[in-house]
């Protein structure tokens, strides 16, 4: 099997793009399914009619993305936000080669980095322009990974990688509830963009906070519920949730590392939380 050629980079483009970062919604999935391209490009097309057969180059806007296309087959991959930014819409590009976007087939980003049109415009590219949708629930991202792989025309590697990614999870899934406290789901308060780890865990969530800061009301209905656990994104942690409930918070990282590998991120939150249960 080939390695997997990942390329971080920082990328610029004009000044109004520092002014393009709105924070349309925090770091984590959106409920609606991807679109595919956006832009003035129109539609996707395929991976094999756009490469011409071979696999494709492909640049990310962060781990995440590129965790997904690595998942979906492709083996040349620049990221450019750099892994230690833990919310991607805050990142501030500094001047850089474009070369890397005028050269790629594909140019992933999520719709609350608006930024990533512009650095494509910026360095010309004829990359077509994929619009993914992030969310670690494992449905939700094998499904993004089997449809990168029909883009990329690298089906069977994103077959190979969903059906890695379901046997992960029911050996993850069996393990946390075998740790449950007294052989009972937890119950859990999760924000909004890591309910995915409840999921996992087999948990009873009872409220969701965020992407938003928690209002008093807030506060005052989710400590009712008594939950035994907080779970916290970790990308956009305010502190403590639920100050006076005497719940353990948890903190769950949505992002893979450089390696870009997604099922390490169940791993890790699913060690973050059979560490919390015992």
């Amino acid at each position: 099997m080939a390695r997997t050629r990942v390329r971080h980079t920082r990328i610029v483009s004009l000044v109004a793009l520092s002014a393009a970062l709105p924070l349309l919604t925090g770091c984590g999935g959106e409920d609606a399914p991807a679109t595919g391209t956006t832009g003035t490009t129109g539609t996707t097309g395929t991976g094999a009619t756009g490469t011409g057969g071979r696999k494709p180059v492909v640049v990310v806007t962060t781990t995440w993305e590129g965790a997904l296309a690595k998942a979906a087959g492709a083996e040349d991959i620049t990221v450019i936000v750099p892994q230690s930014v833990h919310h991607a819409p805050d990142y501030d590009p500094k001047p850089s080669d474009l070369a890397a976007v005028a050269a790629a087939d594909f140019v992933l980003y999520a719709p609350f980095e608006p930024y990533a049109a512009k650095i494509k415009e910026a360095a010309g590219s004829k990359a077509r322009l994929v619009e993914v949708n992030l969310d670690n629930d494992p449905a939700k991202a094998g499904a993004e990974v089997v449809r990168l792989g029909g883009l990329f025309g690298t089906e069977d590697a994103a077959a190979g990688w969903k059906s890695r990614l379901d046997g992960e999870v029911t050996k993850l899934n069996g393990e946390l509830k075998a740790a449950w406290p007294d052989g009972r789901s937890p119950v859990v308060v999760t924000q909004v963009f890591t309910a995915w780890a409840a999921g996992l865990a087999g948990a009873t969530t009872v409220g969701t906070y965020g992407p938003e800061p928690v209002t008093p009301s807030q506060l005052a209905s989710l400590s009712a519920k008594k939950p035994a656990f907080v779970l916290d994104n970790a990308h956009m942690s305010t502190g403590t949730v639920l100050p006076d409930a005497g719940a353990e918070q948890v903190a769950i990282v949505n992002y893979p590392g450089e390696d870009l590998d997604l099922l390490a991120v169940y791993r890790d939150a699913a060690a973050e939380l059979k560490k919390a249960m015992g």
